[in-house]
Formats: C-alpha cells, structure tokens, sequence
C-alpha cells in the first residue's frame, strides 16, 4: 500500500511533516487561524502512521467527545476517500471509541474534559501510546496536555525505532498554549524539541471559493483578529473582563495625572516564591514598582517602611495582601491594612468575596490607570495577567465571582503577582469613606 498525504502546496503543513520525521523532535503545535487545514493535516499523520506501522497505538483526543464526532470523524474519512481505502481496511467501534485498522494498529477517540474526580488528569498518564494528536488544544488544560504527552512513546516504539510525537493544532488561546510556544517561538527561547508552526487560512490551497471572504463578512472584530489574521495577542472570551485595547493603554495613557492621595499596594512571596512585588500609586498613576527576591517578612515591612517615607504615604494607605506569610508584615506595619482576599465585600452583597468586588471594580476602572515606567518584561508580565481577569460561572445566577487564582496560576504557570497588586488598589475605591461629624 503506498499512501500519498498531498499538501497541494500547502508549505506549513509540509514543515509539520519534516517535523514529524525528524528525530529531534517530540511536539510540535500547528495552528493560529480558521481553514488551515489542521484536521486534515492531524488525521493524515495520525492515520498514515498507524497503517505504516502494525499493531500500534495512537489517540486523537478533543475536550468534548461529542465534537471529535461530528468534526474529526468527517475529516477523518475524507483522508480515507483521497487514499482509496474502503471499509476492508478499518473497523470504527462507536461503543469503545476507536477505529481498529486491518493491520492490528489501533486510534483511541479521547474526550479530555475536567472531572472533579480526576482534577489533574491522571486517568490519561497511565495510557499506553505510540503517538498522538490533541485538536483544539486551546481548550485544553494543561494538565491534560502533559498526561496526554507522558503516555506516548511506550507502545511498540522501540520495535520500529520510532521516536514518539505530540501533535497539538489550534487557534490562538490565551493558555499555556500561549506562553509555552507562541512566545517562546517569537523570543526565539522555544526548546529545541518543540516546533510552533503557524498557519494562515492562506497556507491552505483547497479552501473553497468564497470562504476567505464569508469570514470577513461573519466575523466579529475580535474573532478576525484570532481566526483570520493569526493575531495571539487578542482574547475573545466573553468572560474576560477587560479588553485588550484597555490593557495596552494603561502604558500609555499620558492623560493620567499624578493627583489625590498616594497608595501602596503590596504582595508578599508565599513559600516557595521568589518575588514580592509592591507598587507605590498617585491616584491612578504608578509612580513605581518594586520587586523583591527572597526577602524575610521583616526586611520585606522594612522596605514598605522605607518607600512609605520617600513617596509621604501615610500608613493607612498601605494595603499588604494577608494570606499566606503577608500576615506577618502586617503585624509588622502598625496602621497597615491587611487585604483577606475571600472576607466579605463591602455593601454591596452581589459579590462572592472581597476580591471579587475588587476585580469588577477594576474592570470599570482600567481606562484611569497609567503605568508609564514598565519595562517591557513588566508590561509583557502585567498583561498576560490582566487578560486572566475573568468573571467565573458567567452564565449562572448567582453572586458575581472571578476565576480563581489556582486557575489562573495553572493557566500562566506562575502566580499573578502584578494583578494583585492592581487588585488591592481597588480596595480603596469599594471601602466606604468614613466621615466625622462634629456637632
């Protein structure tokens, strides 16, 4: 049987393939936009392993099950029909599944959905596979992904001295996807066994007439930027809380004047963190940021003493996030506040915690801010973790919530720092002014 996978001159799809054969590399990420043959190019590798190689074991595995059938099953018999393969070839078992192929190699359908049973996505680290595809990983937790990732490479491999491989196609998304690979690919800091290959509706030769142009009639602003220009810097998520746009000024909004009282903010390194990161405010103005590295709680309260004094902030303007060892320098700071994250908001009861009050009112805020003396590091750390503030379990009544920061830490890899202090400037804008009456 000889098996053609015809690009019909689709370059980025060929530089996935040199990918696929090469040795030296282990996963590799296709995607940025709509119509770039991701599904076609996913089943064809997939499948054309699992017929050149018997007996072994590959999963194709998408967040919801259900979509693997109505979307990748379709893409998967269109690469059936461009090989001539009939039924005699392959059986698909719709209880279990999988498509058994007639030389004993097997493809798993995988749904990778979270259960709270199996949070970390355990259920998949103890698979047996040769090889493997996630479609969407955009929707993906990370967690999946790397359990997904340890079970290839353990199934027959050694016996056809093939090196195990990863494929993940996607849109742009705003998870680890993001800052594992897009990043790191523009940095040029990608390691050396991942590949990022981004791919445009223009790569694709085969599109049909016409849909370039339904999608620039159909699509939302946003949703062009992501699904037809490839942009990662753009987040469409109705939960979002802030635009982008919003974000980007904040370094540029020269309008803001350093006015009305000033403000310390301050987020102290928990075990096993390396920074403390405090800002000093005027109004909405940042006047500066500090971060220290691996400092104990008494030289961490000496040093808000210390910018205290420099920039006149009274001590009752300095707030100290108090979970964790942060408890400690308020102890320290007599006068200080302490912010308790999960306490109560204040008057208004529609919010989950105090932190949630604290997020929506930043949400109406964030167009008065200025943080005009960021380094680019800084501006590229602070944006990705404003992009993270989002409203949790939007489309449930309720009481208003952020998603929390576990998930937010999980979707960065680090905890937000920077927005906590944002955060907690915003403490000061929900509490209620206490006035004095003299009669």
């Amino acid at each position: 049987m000889k098996l053609v996978f015809n690009t019909y001159g689709n370059e980025k799809q060929k530089q996935v393939c040199r990918y696929w054969i090469d040795a030296t590399v282990f996963d590799i990420l296709y995607g940025g936009s709509k119509g770039s043959g991701k599904s076609y190019l996913g089943c064809s590798l997939i499948f054309g392993d699992a017929l050149t190689y018997p007996g072994t074991h590959y999963f194709i595995a998408r967040k919801k099950l259900n979509d693997l059938r109505k979307h990748t099953i379709p893409s998967i018999h269109e690469v059936f029909n461009h090989w001539g393969l009939g039924k005699e070839y392959y059986v698909y078992n719709g209880q279990d599944n999988l498509f058994r192929l007639y030389n004993g190699s097997t493809v798993y359908l995988l749904e990778a959905k979270f259960l709270p049973s199996d949070p970390l996505f355990y259920r998949f680290g103890s698979m047996q596979m040769t090889r493997g595809w996630i479609e969407e990983a955009g929707e993906f937790e990370v967690a999946a992904k790397n359990n997904l990732a340890a079970s290839i490479g353990r199934w027959k491999n050694d016996v056809y001295n093939l090196p195990g491989k990863l494929l993940q196609t996607c849109n742009p998304s705003k998870n680890y996807l993001y800052r594992d690979y897009y990043r790191k690919a523009k940095d040029g800091t990608i390691e050396g066994w991942k590949k990022f290959v981004q791919a445009l509706p223009e790569d694709n030769k085969r599109l049909p007439p016409g849909y370039l142009e339904n999608l620039r009639r159909t699509l939302s602003p946003n949703e062009k930027e992501r699904l037809l220009f490839g942009n990662w810097e753009y987040d469409d998520d109705p939960a979002a809380l802030l635009q982008f746009e919003d974000i980007c000024n904040i370094f540029t909004n020269q309008f803001v004047k350093a006015e009305g009282k000033k403000y310390i903010t301050a987020d102290v390194a928990r075990f096993g963190k390396d920074e403390t990161i405090i800002r000093i405010w005027h109004g909405f103005k940042v006047l500066q940021r500090v971060a220290l590295k691996k400092k104990k709680t008494t030289e961490v309260a000496a040093e808000i003493r210390r910018l205290a004094t420099e920039f006149l902030v009274p001590m009752s303007n300095v707030i100290v996030d108090e979970d964790g060892i942060g408890g400690g320098v308020v102890d320290l700071l007599p006068g200080c506040k302490g912010f308790i994250a999960n306490s109560k908001p204040f008057k208004d009861e529609n919010y989950g915690s105090l932190k949630d009050q604290c997020g929506f009112k930043l949400a109406d805020l964030i167009g008065n801010i200025y943080e005009p003396y960021s380094e680019p590091v800084v501006q590229e750390k602070l944006t990705e973790e404003l992009e993270q503030l989002k409203q949790a379990n939007m489309d449930e009544d309720g009481k208003r919530r952020l998603v929390s920061k576990d998930k937010i830490k999980e979707l960065l890899g680090r905890s937000p720092d920077d927005l906590d202090t944002y955060l907690m400037r915003m403490y000061f804008e929900v509490a209620p002014v206490r006035t004095i009456s003299i009669a």
